[in-house]
């Protein structure tokens, strides 16, 4: 049985993704594409007793390219060959969704439109003639309001039908290109189709038209192809755009683009009709706008709805949270009764519930973050965070886009700086995405809630609200400094110019929004599966091993014999279990560690649970509960800890303003480096893990022996 593959295409915001959730619901599963970091999402459903795949293409306004986006929509219709496109177009703004789909044509694939938010046209008033457009097109068209479902099964049907007529044949459109253009791309024509140049692949035209529009992948390919024929078109490509800047003052890419909306403009001149309207009529959107994107309203509007968040998000997670909670202490204490004491059941409990159970724990956090974030982005508000943050971002050499990746890391606390560096993906700029990726984990993510809780409790009982407040502040300037500096240093380049379409507010529906969660938080909750486990095995082992030798042991027993007084003895049992930490691989890291790092404020102790904090945040607290020898400490159960670090006198509150900046600032967790790396590359990452745990020490140093000089 033939299986027809279906690529959905469109411009960012056209509800693109909308309809392709429609169509495939749960059906669906997400990677990236092969050398790239772009999302690809594939989605499989029968029709029929016909088996369709259904791919989502990342969001681009046109098929130069100039991005990963582009470049890999381009490379899946030329190297794939889809029985059919869908390109979902915003009705609403039709003149310019029509130009990819120009370029579509151009192409000759298969294509089918997709009118998308029809029920907006008719709010406006305006009117489509779908007929009209299909007939002057040549493409089927439909109408649809896919965040509702409407129309969507017609499209998929009409699909189908299409690509069972064509059966693979690609019928390119030929466009004019004015008396300057067409005499040179009719001699490319005929040297590309004389020698067989990438006709496999494209039409001859079409490679001729990149060269003019001097495309530099397709440049490369021709001259990995045919060397002697690429540089006869590089040289009549560059002689044209010699002659059309002297006489036209343009270059022939922009005379391309020019001619593409005038095919445009001639076709739907009859197409769309506008209603009389008075001159100082104004959208909803634009109204609102005026109140939420206000110079002064605006940024204290976008406050007010980040604070909700972060209320609604901890006060909601909360219940679900103890739940968690609960099921694994209960985990935890049935398996310790279960299991014969030794090193089995030590292993089972403290390493792989303990570990794999703090993180979990975390998830409904997560979960409601990324529901109202969702929320929030279908609803076309987050652009508008951008735009107003732009010009701040744009002093600190960063992108208005940035913002995304920030508030996903934990801008709102409680994210995650996974899905944060993965949102960086949205920067054209490579060196503003750079910057975005080192700094964005300095953001307080969920792993790092606990050690702040627990900090501002033992040592600022009275403040905790405004300290905790203060602390999300200080991460977001820390890294509009740390990005200044990089980008006036080590990656320096021009701000990119903010172009960003924003789309008009809309109604989030309860699907898109379930789907888009389940999605980032099964991405935050796999790696407890995974990573984690194997984390908190490796910690485990280095707080037990090696153990301490007999004689040592046999000392401690000798002087719980020689007392009958409870709280001796439990004094002596701390002191064994003291010492038998202190005797491990992590024990002596930490006190290897302590020369260096008692200029911070930090002992043998904390050396060690951050040195397991390289490996997740999440361990910290727990690690620093065993290093304290009150065992493992859950991550909500953290008084006695936090009474333990008050009575050390060795830990005062300039250790703990310390602590709160070095885990702030300090190397990713695993999981980030590797996502870092990904995104970029593993000489970045390592980049990241060194020069912010440098930057990370030079801040809690300095903020220790400035703070103790005052307290």
């Amino acid at each position: 049985m033939s299986k027809y593959t279906i690529g959905i295409a469109g411009n960012p915001n056209c509800g693109k993704t909308t309809t392709f959730n429609a169509l495939t619901g749960a059906r669906q599963h997400v990677a990236n594409w092969p050398g790239v970091t772009v999302e690809k999402k594939i989605g499989n459903v029968m029709v029929d007793s016909e088996p369709i795949e259904i791919v989502d293409l990342p969001g681009t306004y046109s098929l130069t390219a100039y991005t990963q986006e582009e470049l890999v929509a381009r490379n899946f219709l030329v190297d794939e060959r889809p029985e059919v496109i869908i390109d979902v177009m915003n009705a609403d703004a039709l003149e310019r969704n029509l130009y990819l789909a120009v370029q579509i044509m151009e192409l000759g694939v298969p294509l089918v439109l997709g009118l998308n938010m029809m029920d907006e046209v008719r709010t406006s008033g305006k009117k489509i003639d779908s007929e009209r457009l299909a007939s002057l097109s040549g493409c089927v068209v439909v109408e649809t309001v896919a965040r509702s479902s409407k129309g969507t099964d017609a499209l998929l049907k009409a699909s189908i039908k299409l690509a069972k007529e064509k059966q693979g044949e690609w019928n390119p459109l030929n466009i004019t290109y004015g008396p300057d253009l067409d005499p040179v791309l009719d001699e490319m024509e005929k040297m590309i189709e004389a020698a067989n140049f990438l006709t496999d692949k494209v039409p001859a035209r079409w490679t001729a038209i990149k060269y003019m529009e001097r495309d530099e992948d397709v440049v490369v390919k021709g001259r990995m192809t045919n060397s002697d024929l690429s540089s006869k078109m590089e040289d009549m490509a560059r002689e044209i755009g010699e002659h059309t800047q002297k006489t036209l003052n343009a270059m022939p890419d922009a005379l391309i683009a020019d001619h593409r909306y005038g095919y445009i403009a001639g076709m739907i001149k009859d197409v769309v009709s506008y209603p009389v309207l008075d001159e100082d009529r104004i959208s909803r959107s634009d109204n609102m706008d005026k109140i939420l994107t206000h110079t002064f309203l605006g940024p204290a509007i976008m406050l007010g709805i980040i604070f909700l968040i972060y209320k609604i998000t901890f006060s909601v997670g909360e219940v679900p949270m103890g739940w968690l909670e609960m099921l694994f202490g209960w985990l935890g204490d049935t398996m310790h009764e279960a299991l014969p004491e030794g090193h089995f059941r030590s292993l089972v409990v403290s390493g792989i519930i303990g570990g794999v159970g703090g993180v979990l724990g975390f998830v409904p956090l997560i979960m409601f973050m990324f529901m109202m974030i969702s929320a929030l982005e279908d609803s076309g508000y987050i652009a508008r965070m951008a735009y107003m943050l732009d010009r701040v971002f744009k002093i600190f050499g960063l992108h208005g886009t940035s913002v995304l990746p920030f508030i996903v890391s934990g801008g709102i606390a409680g994210g995650c700086a996974v899905p944060g560096v993965m949102a960086a993906r949205t920067l054209r700029s490579q060196k503003e995405k750079l910057a975005t990726i080192f700094v964005a984990p300095y953001m307080t993510c969920g792993a790092k809630v606990p050690v702040f809780l627990m900090l501002t409790a033992a040592f600022f009982p009275e403040n905790g609200a405004t300290v905790m407040l203060l602390i999300t502040l200080g991460a977001w300037a820390m890294a509009l400094i740390v990005a200044r500096i990089l980008r006036s240093t080590v990656i320096k380049g021009d701000s990119t110019p903010f172009v960003m379409e924003l789309p008009p507010y809309r109604m989030p529906t309860l699907r898109g929004v379930l789907i888009h969660t389940w999605e980032r938080t099964w991405e935050y909750a796999r790696k407890a599966g995974t990573i984690i486990l194997g984390i908190s095995i490796l910690i485990w082992a280095m707080m037990t091993f090696p153990q301490l030798p007999e004689e040592r042991l046999a000392h401690y027993e000798q002087l719980r014999n020689a007392t009958q007084v409870e709280e001796q003895i439990t004094a002596i049992d701390n002191a064994e279990a003291e010492e038998a930490i202190r005797n491990t691989v992590a024990g002596s890291i930490g006190t290897t560690l302590e020369p260096i790092s008692l200029l911070a404020g930090f002992n043998w102790r904390t050396n060690i649970a951050l040195t397991g904090g390289f490996a997740a945040k999440e361990v910290i607290v727990s690690t620093l509960g065993t290093a304290y020898s009150l065992g493992e400490v859950d991550a909500e159960e953290t008084a006695p800890l936090s009474e333990r670090l008050v009575a050390d006198p060795g830990f005062t509150k300039a250790s703990a303003i310390a602590l709160i900046l070095f885990t702030m600032l300090y190397a990713p967790c695993f999981v980030t480096v590797v996502t870092m790396a990904r995104e970029s590359s593993w000489r970045w990452a390592a980049y990241s893990v060194f020069g912010s745990t440098a930057l990370a020490y030079g801040m809690a140093v300095a903020a220790y022996q400035i703070t103790s000089a005052f307290i």
